[in-house]
């Protein structure tokens, strides 16, 4: 039976990549993603072939795939952080109903929410939830219930693709929501390149961040009510009484 890999490169740096990954991608004849990730890859992969499709391909990405698959080759389908969170993982099973032949193996990857934590410190130590303020394939109202609920339980908020230029006014707006249940001083988080050269981090209060500047390769963590500063790092208690 053909093989494809479906596997999460974490963040893009190669020292944050799992073993598990490095052998599949080593074992793959042919590598295939998004142009960007295939990118930061592919000089550790000498020897292997490489195929890429831009932003919004995805559906033939996975045909792709298969069909390389069915070649008899072995494929390594990648993503950056996890793929399966807000990955490929997913469609390449539905894509993967017309290939019957074709095995999937998933293999996991350091995801941003993971990823961007340990730079700011243990910010998801309690219950948290992962929101992405894209609204390309969610309708902004289910967005809102979302921010709307998960601020009213108060759990720790880590958001995907706060903003870009289309939707340069999201993170101000989703802020705007948090507040109606989060104090303004609540402590925030933002990490920009998470494991990538340029990487920077800032920590501030919900209120600092409604005018903050990010971009799609910014992570977002908002704290809960307990959510502290200590030595310059974001912490969320885990709820233990310290004796």
């Amino acid at each position: 039976m053909s093989k494809i890999y479906v596997a999460g490169i974490g963040p893009g740096d190669y020292d944050q990549m799992t073993g598990r990954v490095i052998r599949a991608l080593n074992e793959s004849d042919v590598i295939i993603g998004y142009t960007v990730y295939v990118d930061l890859v592919r000089e550790h992969f000498p020897g292997k072939e490489f195929l890429t499709t831009p932003m919004r391909k995805e559906v033939d990405r996975c045909v792709l795939a298969f069909e390389e698959a069915e070649k008899g080759h072995t494929v390594s389908m990648i993503c950056s952080g996890d793929a399966g969170v807000y990955g490929m993982a997913g469609l390449m099973y539905e894509v993967g109903e017309n290939y019957p032949d074709v095995e999937l193996e998933i293999i996991p990857g350091v995801t941003a929410a993971t990823g961007g934590a340990a730079v700011l410190g243990a910010p998801l130590i309690h219950d948290f939830c992962l929101i992405s303020l894209s609204d390309l394939l969610t309708p902004w109202e289910k967005i809102e219930a979302r921010l709307l609920g998960a601020s009213q339980a108060d759990f720790v908020i880590c958001l995907y693709n706060p903003s870009s230029k289309k939707r340069h006014d999201y993170l101000q707006r989703a802020c705007d929501l948090m507040m109606r249940y989060k104090s303004p001083e609540t402590v925030c988080g933002m990490v920009t390149n998470i494991g990538r050269e340029g990487e920077t981090a800032q920590i501030m209060t919900l209120k600092e961040l409604r005018d903050a500047k990010a971009d799609m390769f910014t992570t977002v963590f908002v704290g809960n009510s307990q959510t502290k500063v200590i030595g310059g790092k974001m912490v969320t208690p885990r709820g233990y009484r310290m004796s």
